[in-house]
């Protein structure tokens, strides 16, 4: 015998599952609007636009989960995977289901698409005012209409105008409102293009009937593109009382690892550039965890930052996979590192650049010659990730001697390729006015020309960034 709650719409038979739909009027209790939102846009590709559209709560969408047989007491986890998506983690429980749990199992399991994912990523990105932008370069093709960034994002997609094979109209009003946001579609292609080819979701003929009614073709999108007006591109403010301090860790003797000669050729030329471009120079020599704690926690406070205009903070040491070495030892996450200087830990810092530079390795030693050495010790291969590294929000850049995985090279008399790169960089381009990218690209094809005196040793340095605006250096009055 079945049974319907007036209030929930859940039917449910009298055998025990209602302590199951009782756990999802609870999880329904705790979901917001903004919530609701999400799992609707989320279940598009299994729920029929119609049903969505007259779905008014949480409970509508579970109910028709239910209809469809993708979510029972027996296996509740695509709800779970919904919640994981939408950030309502701690309410995994009523699943009884961990975070844990959920992310060991969305590789095999997982049903939402990687483009459903990336669309639902980059509208809890775009804020108020970019999608204020967004839509008044497209005001001539969309309605005058209220949107959240995910309602114009499902509307771009109901168009047409993207798809999980075209992202080109998403991916100019990114480079042209949010920048920062290219990165998590440039993630997206490289997951699509190593994904097994598998045969599309049948969505049903209402959903092959919507297609038809689409009033954009490819060639609509085409002339879209080239309308869109060009914006004048953004460059940082570099007119403060004075361009930034600059930290440099130089770490040269271990109490427990290998020396590091040639260390201090870097930091001296590091020291020179820097100070050439107009910022304040410390060099900390031989850094032990405690004092590394305690100079984080200098610049992370320090009064100076509110009338500079940007921030550089370089490390020299050993390393591994995502972290450096302490002089004592101690290996420091270069997240760790990085964290102290976000908006809410360092207000004054707040919408300057933040650059961070390392040399030290990434991963696997490899035996050096005679002239060489590698920064690494006793490392070990690890997938890379390292835009897991940065801090989640703007005006970051983070600056790697060698890809993840890698060793990085250094002389033990001239210094290291990377940093003595990077100086030479700078000294050379920043009176042609380039950009910081512009000079870090010239580094990277400079440093994997390079090779040890055998020819069998090369180094590929690799950066990653969420800066907003072009960075660029005001050419200095004094010559090198």
């Amino acid at each position: 015998m079945t049974s319907q709650d007036q209030n929930s719409g859940f039917r449910s038979d009298d055998n025990g599952q209602s302590s199951f739909l009782g756990k999802l009027l609870t999880i329904d209790s705790k979901l917001g609007n903004q919530d609701v939102e999400g799992l609707k846009f989320l279940c598009r590709d299994c729920i029929s636009h119609r049903q969505l559209e007259k779905s008014s709560s949480a409970s509508d969408i579970f109910d028709h989960l239910l209809e469809e047989e993708l979510l029972s007491e027996e296996d509740p986890f695509f709800l779970a995977e919904l919640l994981y998506i939408i950030k309502q983690k701690s309410l995994l429980r009523y699943l009884n289901q961990s975070k844990e749990q959920v992310e060991s199992l969305l590789p095999t399991r997982g049903r939402v698409s990687l483009f459903r994912n990336l669309l639902y990523e980059l509208s809890e990105s775009i804020g108020s005012e970019n999608l204020k932008d967004m839509i008044f370069l497209l005001r001539e093709s969309i309605p005058k209409i209220q949107m959240t960034s995910l309602g114009f994002l499902a509307y771009l997609e109901k168009q047409g105008l993207i798809d999980e094979d075209n992202l080109r109209l998403l991916e100019d009003l990114c480079r042209r409102v949010v920048p920062n946001l290219m990165r998590k579609i440039e993630k997206y292609k490289r997951e699509k293009a190593s994904q097994v080819v598998t045969p599309p979701v049948d969505r049903g003929p209402e959903s092959l009937h919507q297609r038809k009614e689409e009033p954009f073709s490819r060639s609509d999108i085409e002339e879209l593109l080239e309308a869109l007006p060009a914006l004048p591109a953004s460059v940082y403010r570099m007119d403060r009382k004075h361009r930034g301090h600059c930290v440099v860790v130089n770490n040269h003797k271990f109490t427990s690892m290998l020396d590091r000669p040639g260390t201090d050729k870097d930091a001296e030329h590091l020291r020179h550039v820097f100070e050439w471009l107009g910022f304040s120079v410390r060099v900390y020599d031989n850094v032990t965890k405690g004092h590394l704690d305690n100079v984080l926690q200098e610049y992370k406070c320090h009064p100076g930052h509110s009338d500079g205009d940007c921030f550089v903070f370089c490390v020299l040491t050993h390393g591994k996979f995502g972290a450096v070495y302490s002089s004592d030892g101690t290996l420091v996450p270069i997240q760790e590192i990085m964290s102290h200087f976000t908006a809410q830990q360092c207000p004054g810092l707040a919408h300057k650049p933040k650059l961070f530079f390392i040399q030290a390795c990434q991963g696997e030693e490899i035996q050096p010659p005679v002239f060489i050495e590698a920064d690494a010790v006793n490392p070990e291969r690890v997938p890379p990730s390292l835009q897991d590294s940065i801090p989640d929000e703007a005006d970051f850049l983070l600056g790697l001697a060698t890809v993840p995985g890698y060793v990085s090279f250094r002389h033990v008399e001239k210094g290291s390729w990377y940093i003595q790169s990077l100086c030479n960089h700078l000294k050379s381009l920043v009176p042609r006015n380039e950009d910081i990218l512009s000079i870090l690209t010239a580094v990277n094809n400079d440093v994997s020309q390079q090779a040890d005196r055998e020819g069998t040793k090369k180094q590929m340095p690799q950066p990653a960034f969420t800066l907003r605006k072009k960075l660029v250096f005001p050419v200095p009055q004094e010559k090198l």
